[in-house]
């Protein structure tokens, strides 16, 4: 699409996070080494296929225990970059716990659009509500996190309302919801570089704002950030928690001290950080 609307260069700076790493490619290949490690010595099924999509698989990694609750993650990359396999580290921490995780993948942008990835994200939950038993984890109690992007994805999960998806399922299928570090509204993001890939119009760019809806759960809800974030970042969040803690779903705040955008994610996978604790305890 081409671009209609001029980039403002101190939204592209609060938003276009990875330019403020000295070398984002070094941090990326660190994360894919330790989250290989990780796969190589864990209980794990690998690439279930849970759409038609060439990307459309998920991780599960197994703790063991039976009955644990089932962390799903989302990564990030602005709905344009990344891929699952970078992420396994996130769930090592979780499963040194007690805890299952599911790490989902997705076609990216400008191959899908937005309203596409958002609604494979559902599919793969659902995916996972009928194929649990399968894989040793369990159906009731599923908890979905995501960061940055898939913090987003995560706000329009707990905005579904499973009931127009499918009579087969229960309402609360959800059973706690963490977004991390989520973009909330769209349109700030459409003033950079990063929408070029996204094809993001007006119509488009309202219907895909949690900010806009309301929780369709009463799942208690934990929205997270860390403390070191931009500008833009914390007024995303801020603004996404004032709005939302008018509604029914309990909600709690929580930025983890002195970290940015890509910090958030490492302390996330340490067993000793308050922002692993914190989310641990919020599980369902």
């Amino acid at each position: 699409m081409e671009r209609t609307i001029p980039i403002d260069p101190i939204l592209e700076k609060g938003y276009n996070v990875r330019l403020l790493v000295d070398d984002f490619d070094a941090l990326i290949e660190k994360w894919s080494k330790w989250s290989e490690d990780f796969r190589a010595n864990t209980d794990s099924s690998l690439n279930c296929q849970y759409g038609d999509g060439e990307k459309d698989k998920l991780d599960i990694f197994r703790c063991g225990k039976p009955n644990a609750p089932l962390f799903i993650f989302v990564h990030g990359g602005y709905w344009q970059r990344g891929d699952k396999s970078i992420y396994s580290f996130v769930a090592e921490s979780f499963v040194s716990s007690g805890i299952d995780v599911a790490l989902i993948g997705y076609q990216l942008c400008p191959g899908a659009s937005m309203t596409n990835i958002v609604e494979k994200i559902r599919e793969a939950i659902l995916w996972i509500w009928n194929n649990a038993e399968d894989y040793s984890i369990s159906k009731h109690r599923i908890n979905v996190s995501g960061h940055s992007a898939g913090g987003h994805i995560t706000g329009m999960v707990l905005a579904t309302d499973w009931s127009t998806i499918s009579s087969d399922i229960p309402k609360d299928i959800v059973k706690t919801g963490i977004p991390i570090s989520g973009l909330y509204q769209l349109d700030p993001i459409r003033e950079t570089s990063i929408a070029d890939a996204l094809g993001l119009d007006d119509k488009e760019s309202l219907v895909l704002s949690p900010h806009f809806f309301e929780p369709k759960t009463d799942a208690p809800i934990l929205v997270t950030l860390g403390g070191g974030e931009t500008p833009e970042f914390h007024w995303q969040t801020d603004n996404f928690v004032q709005q939302w803690q008018s509604f029914k779903a309990p909600l709690d705040y929580f930025a983890e001290p002195e970290v940015d955008h890509f910090g958030v994610v490492e302390r996330l996978s340490n067993k000793d950080s308050e922002i692993f604790n914190k989310v641990k305890e919020w599980l369902k």
